[in-house]
Parts: structure tokens; C-alpha cells; sequence
């Protein structure tokens, strides 16, 4: 008997996900910052032994689309909902178990597993009170909203729970063959993970606006047996954001070039020579034509 399905993970920004996403795939598939609306894309990872291949999907913040460009986020989180075998709805400690109450509302009515997952749980008794009573009250609240939900506590940052689910996902799997080849790790190519670590520096390294009005493409890259040369294109929005990203005398360039590539060397395991060019695409993320080019067309 072998098992397979599709496991998705959702739920607003900034709860968790790819912490969580990482840490149950047991590679660093998603880029997870402190800042919200991190993830972009849907981004699979694959978890394969003998008897079993579960397909993790890694999803966008749930939020309420202000530009094309969270439309089609969205659109990512709400495509995940129509695929899942498993859905894992992931929520903390002190978000508003009210927030986005539609899309709540689609959960509530699936007919597959749904697991709701309150994580953060080390931040509990920070103000002095009793975890346990802040953990019961938490759950009884979201029992009442998701009352077909199974609630479980973790912490995905101290791998507290992972194992518990990863053993409760393992039983709710339906019997099935492999939907990909044993030996992938996810759906994603190359290319991809390039670009989501030059931004993840980005986002880590610029304030305010900087992180959301960029997006980075690869123009080339050319792989030998010891080294991987690549020219990718940072875009932005506006002429200002342009020299921002630069800096002056190219220092802040020149700092996030340095620390993607040291993160590119220990993803690949290998030598990398990155060129970096910064780019104004004027209103990117309110492009349809534009937002196709960079991946962003969920079916």
C-alpha cells in the first residue's frame, strides 16, 4: 500500500508558513523573513520514503488585493484550497481568529482534513500568564469557528509539534502512486530559487516600499561541473527605487550581491558567479502581460 496526496498549507501573512513549510519538507524551500507577504508564489516541496510522497504547498498570505500583483496571490492561496488532500490552515498566537472571514468561510466548508495549526506557542506566557489557560482559550475559539477542524499547537521555529504532524498527515493520506519521481524535491526549477534569494536579501536589506516594488528575473544561467554563472535583472517601479536599490557608489548593490551569492554557493553546493543589474519596469504589479512574464499565472 502506498500513499500520496497533496498537502497545502494556508492562512494570513506573517503566521509561519514557510518556517513551517521548511521544517516539514526538511529543506529550505521557501524564503521566510520577518517581513509579511514574504511568499509570492506556490511553491511545492516533496517528502518522499518508500511507502509515501507528500506534496507540500508552500502559499501566499491571505490578504485583500490592493494591485493585480496580490490578485494573483490570492488567487495562488484560493487555488490550493481546490487541490488539497490535506489542508493545513496555519494561524499564532495573537492573530484575530476573525481575520478574513471569506476565506475562512471556504475552509470551513471543505470536505478534506483540514488540521488548524496554532503556531508561535514558545511566545506564550511572555506577559505573565498561564500558557496552558492562553493556549485553551485560543482553541476554544477557533473550535467555534472550525468546529470540523482538528487543532494542533506547534512551534514551527523550535520544530515543536512538526513530528506529531508529520505522523497525523501521514495517517489522513489517501492510497495512491507517486505523483512525481522519487528522487524531486519540487516542482520548481533553478531559475526560480535564484530569484527568491536575491529577494529575500532585498527584502531583508531595504525598508518601506523597497521589498514590494521589486522583482527579480534570471537572464542567464550556465552551469559547469564545479561553477554556475548568472546574470539576473532586478526590476523596480520607479527611477528613485532604482537608485535606492543601487546606493551609493553601488554599496547596497553590492551588498546584497554579496550575501546572495554566499546563499546561492550553499543551495547549490557550488562556486557562483552572480552579476547583478537593477532595472525600472514602470507598474509591474499592475501588468497582466508583465505579471505572466515573471510566473505569475495560477490556472
Amino acid at each position: 500500500m502506498h500513499k500520496a496526496g497533496f498537502v497545502n498549507i494556508v492562512g494570513n501573512p506573517n503566521v509561519g508558513k514557510s518556517t513551517l513549510m521548511n521544517q516539514l519538507v526538511g529543506e529550505r524551500i521557501s524564503i521566510a523573513t520577518f517581513k509579511a507577504q514574504t511568499t509570492r508564489h506556490r511553491i511545492m516541496g516533496i517528502v518522499n520514503t518508500p511507502e509515501m510522497q507528500i506534496v507540500f504547498s508552500d502559499t501566499p498570505g491571505v490578504l485583500k488585493p490592493n494591485y493585480r500583483l496580490q490578485e494573483q496571490m490570492l488567487a495562488f492561496s484560493e487555488s490550493a484550497l481546490q487541490d488539497a488532500d490535506v489542508l493545513l490552515y496555519v494561524t499564532d498566537v495573537v492573530e484575530q481568529p476573525e481575520k478574513n472571514a471569506d476565506f475562512l468561510a471556504k475552509v470551513s466548508a471543505m470536505k478534506v482534513p483540514v488540521l488548524l495549526l496554532v503556531n508561535k506557542i514558545d511566545q506564550l506566557g511572555h506577559d505573565g500568564s498561564k500558557p496552558d489557560q492562553q493556549l485553551g482559550d485560543i482553541v476554544a475559539r477557533w473550535h467555534t469557528l472550525l468546529p470540523n477542524a482538528e487543532i494542533l499547537p506547534i512551534s514551527a521555529k523550535n520544530k515543536f509539534g512538526i513530528d506529531m504532524l508529520l505522523h497525523r498527515i501521514q495517517e489522513l493520506l489517501p492510497e495512491s502512486p507517486a505523483f512525481f519521481g522519487k528522487d524531486q524535491l519540487t516542482d520548481k526549477p533553478a531559475r526560480f530559487f535564484v530569484s527568491e534569494i536575491i529577494r529575500e536579501k532585498i527584502l531583508l536589506y531595504y525598508d518601506k516600499e523597497i521589498p514590494y516594488a521589486v522583482e527579480v528575473a534570471v537572464e542567464s544561467f550556465k552551469e559547469t561541473e564545479r561553477r554556475i554563472h548568472i546574470n539576473a535583472i532586478i526590476y523596480v517601479e520607479r527611477e528613485s527605487q532604482k537608485g535606492i536599490v543601487i546606493g551609493h557608489q553601488g554599496v547596497a548593490l553590492k551588498k546584497v550581491s554579496t550575501e546572495a551569492r554566499k546563499a546561492l554557493e550553499r543551495f547549490f553546493g557550488k562556486s557562483i558567479y552572480l552579476e547583478l543589474f537593477v532595472k525600472v519596469d514602470k507598474d509591474w504589479r499592475s501588468s497582466d502581460r508583465e505579471l505572466s512574464q515573471f510566473g505569475y499565472n495560477p490556472e
